[in-house]
This record gives C-alpha cells, sequence and structure tokens, in this order.
C-alpha cells in the first residue's frame, strides 16, 4: 500500500485495488501502529503482499474456527487479540460478525456454482441414497450418498412425510446425472414409502436398528439375572465363611462350653451346598448373557453377501439358515429366563424384518451379476471377477481396522495379480474398467445408514453453541462437508461423487471476499467509578 502510493498512484486507485472505501484507507494512513508492534512488521502489514497475508489469517481462522470446529465469533475475536493480529485487523465482535456473514454466503455461492460446473462433467451412475432426519429444533432432513460420503439434501423441512421426502430428494438430484437404485435408512413409513414406491428404489434396512430392538429386548433382563445371581453366590460365600468362623471360635473355646457342640460340619456342608448350587446359577445366567450378545453378533457378521472368513459368496438361503439359528436361539433364551411380552415383542419385530434382509442379499447379486455381464468377459475371467475381485474389494471396504478380513481380502487379490492370471493378460483400460465395475458392485452392498447418523451428531454440536442454526449456515455447513473437508486419501466428498476435483474453497473464498477491517483507534477506556470519592471542596 504503501508502496503504491510511493509510486505516484492515487490513493482512489489503491482503494480500489484492495476493494475498501477511500475514507478505509485514509483511516489505515493516518492510524499509527501500537508502540509493541515492530516497524519491519507493520512496513510489511501495510504492502499488498501483507495485506494479502492479514486476508488469508482472518479467513482461515474464521473458517476453522466458526465453520469446522462450531465455535463462535468471540473465540475469532480472542484468537485475533491473543496472536497480536489485533493490531492491524479489527478484532470487535461486530465486525467479525459481518465478516463471518460473508464468508457464509461466499461458501454458499462457491458450492452452487461447483456444483453446476461438476454436474455438467460428471459421468452417469447409479446410487444408493442414506436418509434420516434430525432436530435443531425444526425437522432438519439429511439424504446422502454413502460411498463417496456427499451429502445430496440437508434442509429444513415442516414434516418428514413421503411427499416431503421424495420432494426434497427431487430437488437434490435435479441436474446430476445420476439414477437411485437403492435406499437405506430406518423403518419409518414416510421413508418407506418414499423409497419403494415414490422412487420405485429397493429399500434396504439398517442393521443397526433390528439389532438394537434384540439387544433392547434381552440386555436388561439378563443383566438383571446376572446382578441377582452374582448376589445370591456372595451371600453363599459370606455363609460359608461365617461357618467356618464359628467352627474355629468353638475350637479355640476354653473351656469348652458344656452340652453337645453344635453341627458345624453338617451346617458348613449345608453351607457349600447352597455355596456350589449359587455359583452354577451365576454361571448359567452369564453363559446366557454372552449367548444372547453372541446372537446379536451373529446377526451383523451373518448380513453380508460375503462370508467374512473365507470371502466365498453367500447366497440368501445361507444368510437365512444362520438368521433362523440366531432366532431360535433368542427363543430358548426368552423360555428359559421367561422374557416380559413386550420383550418377546421386541424380538419378534425385528424377527420380520428378516424378509427384507434376505432381498436385499438377493438384490445384490442380481445387480452385480448384471453389472459384470455387461462388460462381455470370457467366462474365465468374469469367475475370476465374481469369485475373487468383488469379495476382495468388499473385504476391504468391510475390513477398516479387522486385520484379519484386511489379510483375507489380499489372500483372494494375491492370485489376480499373479503374471499368469488371465486377467493381467488384458489391456490395461478393459483392467481399469473391470476394477471400477468390480468397485461399484462392492459398494453396493448398503447395510447401514450410520453415515447420516454421523452427519446428524456434527450438525448436533453445531446446534448446541448456536441453538438454533439458520438456513444460510445450515447450507454453509453442508458446503464445508462436500467440498473442503478431505479424506486421508486427499480428496473431498465433492471429487469422490463427480470423479472430478472442485476447485479449492479457501483459494477461491480469497479471491472473492473483501481484506478485513483495520482496527479503529483505541479510544481511552473510561475512569472507572468510585461510590466513596471525597467531594471536592
Amino acid at each position: 500500500m504503501q508502496a503504491e502510493l510511493a509510486r505516484g498512484q492515487s490513493q482512489r486507485a489503491v482503494a480500489e485495488q484492495l476493494r475498501v472505501p477511500r475514507a478505509t484507507l485514509q483511516g489505515w494512513l493516518a492510524q499509527e501502529p501500537s508502540g509493541d508492534v515492530p516497524a519491519a512488521l507493520a512496513q510489511f502489514v501495510a504492502s499488498e503482499e501483507g495485506v494479502a497475508w492479514l486476508h488469508r489469517q482472518v479467513l482461515a481462522a474464521q473458517l476453522v474456527i466458526t465453520l469446522l470446529a462450531g465455535a463462535g465469533i468471540r473465540q475469532v475475536c480472542t484468537f485475533l487479540e491473543l496472536s497480536g493480529l489485533s493490531a492491524f485487523v479489527a478484532s470487535s465482535y461486530g465486525s467479525q460478525q459481518k465478516l463471518n456473514a460473508a464468508l457464509e454466503e461466499a461458501v454458499v455461492a462457491y458450492a452452487e456454482q461447483q456444483r453446476q460446473t461438476l454436474a455438467a462433467q460428471m459421468p452417469p451412475r447409479r446410487i444408493s441414497v442414506c436418509e434420516d432426519e434430525t432436530y435443531h429444533p425444526e425437522i432438519c432432513l439429511v439424504a446422502m450418498e454413502p460411498v463417496s460420503n456427499f451429502i445430496l439434501r440437508e434442509c429444513y423441512a415442516q414434516d418428514r412425510s413421503a411427499a416431503t421426502w421424495t420432494q426434497a430428494l427431487a430437488d437434490a438430484l435435479e441436474g446430476l446425472r445420476v439414477e437411485v437404485i437403492q435406499g437405506t435408512s430406518d423403518e419409518a413409513k414416510g421413508l418407506l414409502r418414499h423409497v419403494e414406491r415414490d422412487l420405485g428404489a429397493h429399500h434396504s434396512p439398517d442393521v443397526f436398528h433390528f439389532q438394537h430392538e434384540v439387544s433392547k429386548a434381552t440386555a436388561l433382563p439378563l443383566a438383571r439375572e446376572v446382578e441377582q445371581t452374582r448376589r445370591a453366590s456372595d451371600q453363599a460365600s459370606e455363609e460359608v465363611a461365617a461357618q467356618r468362623q464359628a467352627r474355629e471360635a468353638h475350637q479355640r473355646c476354653s473351656p469348652r462350653p458344656r452340652g453337645r457342640p453344635p453341627a458345624f460340619d453338617a451346617r458348613l456342608h449345608a453351607a457349600l451346598t447352597a455355596q456350589t448350587e449359587a455359583d452354577a446359577r451365576c454361571a448359567q445366567a452369564e453363559q446366557r448373557q454372552q449367548q444372547a450378545r453372541g446372537c446379536v453378533r451373529e446377526l451383523a457378521d451373518a448380513y453380508h453377501p460375503y462370508e467374512l472368513e473365507t470371502g466365498r459368496a453367500q447366497p440368501p438361503e445361507r444368510v437365512a439358515e444362520r438368521f433362523a439359528a440366531c432366532w431360535r436361539q433368542l427363543g430358548e433364551l426368552a423360555e428359559q429366563i421367561d422374557l416380559p411380552e413386550r420383550a418377546r415383542e421386541r424380538i419378534a419385530k425385528a424377527e420380520r424384518l428378516t424378509t427384507q434382509l434376505l432381498a436385499t442379499v438377493a438384490f445384490f447379486f442380481a445387480t452385480i451379476q448384471a453389472k459384470v455381464e455387461a462388460l462381455g468377459l470370457a467366462p474365465e475371467i468374469e469367475a475370476a471377477v465374481h469369485q475373487q475381485l468383488i469379495p476382495a474389494i468388499y473385504l476391504e471396504r468391510v475390513a477398516e481396522r479387522r486385520h484379519a478380513l484386511r489379510r483375507q481380502s489380499h489372500a483372494l487379490l494375491e492370485p489376480l495379480r499373479r503374471p499368469d492370471s488371465p486377467l493381467q493378460a488384458l489391456p490395461e483400460q478393459l483392467r481399469t474398467d473391470i476394477e471400477t465395475v468390480a468397485s461399484e458392485c462392492a459398494d453396493l452392498f448398503q447395510r447401514s445408514s450410520s453415515c447420516v447418523e454421523g452427519r446428524n451428531g456434527q450438525l448436533a454440536l453445531h446446534h448446541h453453541g448456536k441453538h438454533r442454526l439458520s438456513t444460510r449456515r445450515l447450507a454453509a455447513l453442508t458446503a464445508i462437508h462436500n467440498y473442503f473437508i478431505r479424506r486421508s486419501d486427499g480428496t473431498t466428498a465433492a471429487e469422490r461423487f463427480f470423479a472430478h476435483a472442485p476447485a479449492p474453497m479457501f483459494d477461491w473464498l480469497v479471491r472473492n471476499l473483501d481484506p478485513p477491517p483495520r482496527p479503529a483507534q483505541k479510544r481511552p477506556r473510561a475512569p472507572r467509578q468510585t461510590y466513596l470519592a471525597p467531594l471536592a471542596a
């Protein structure tokens, strides 16, 4: 700034270059920096490069603190004060609040611009959608594409009926070359009708909800039984110890009391028998508790299109057998501990979902069969894709931190990577196409809507700090999730969804937002009022 003026540029030209009013520029020139600021730093900040540097620092603080961390504007003001930037940037709440509002508007504008640009470039896709609602305090509908984790729709609504969901998703998909073939959610009637009737797609139940019904039905009664039997076992142990102490005390008496001694051996034998029986009941209760927990885990482990231990295909018939074994064990447990009627109804409610779960497995295999057949591969290569490639990718998706599944995935992929594999003899482009289709097939099986639940938790954190999220702020948070946050591989949700990388958001914001205002002249503080000051004579 000073350099441009020294070269003869007018104040008006410099103000237009910095995108500030001329009066503001004149105020900056008239203002002397604080005595604590080094002269070299003050000179740098007064230059064009210094203004750009300040611009990036303040925008970064606003973006990270308010939109990523969910904190408030006062935390930004505190950061500016503690970092010393308040000597060059206005740190009052009002100035930073205006900047925050401009930032949110710019983020939303960026997202709309990038969506139009990327939508025109994206290839056609058939996708699954995970949907759920949250409250803060209005109903907020959230729809996400689970593979890319891209938020398709996040908006407030008057209700959560099927018509409202359908209209919201139609607005979200307008202009996108996508077709929804599957929806994953809970069993809300509005969502079921929206997916199955309005979209004409397959509905995949959320595995968590039917597991939750079983856990809720069995966990408390079994825990209560274990607690009661442990207490009885402890009391029996105390009784055995008391009988032994009584016998030892009688034997130590000198002289011994007259008369026949108590039947200590019989009493101790009875106490030991009672302790053995109590320990057996406690062990049996703990075994039933572990059995119920094992059934809940097995319900989740069985609900996969491939066996997790071997990677072999698991058709609906095999999944049905494993489910039936679980329901049979749970029925026996219900009889043994005499579960109340309400708990039995919960188990029956979960069991009724079996048909829909098996339909999802059948839908998965039918869809991937059509996808692979469309490639027109040789029989041996098609078999390798079905029996090794897709299962390996699926296990790798499921593995996360489970090393055994990751090892099994690598074991399935190893034969396909060898030089003598028929896949290695194919052209590189065809191998890439096969891998892409196999990845799409592995991603097709959606057994959980946890991505939406996680997003709802993130929104709750922002809501707790704000008490209410405005429509603009909600749209800005959606844009940050889709276009700014990156996974460990460096990709954003938008890049994974559109198959093209968006323009860097932060650089776009720096170019399109005005520099932050400079601080006002420091005003002297008013003297503290004293109540007992002597009056002037």
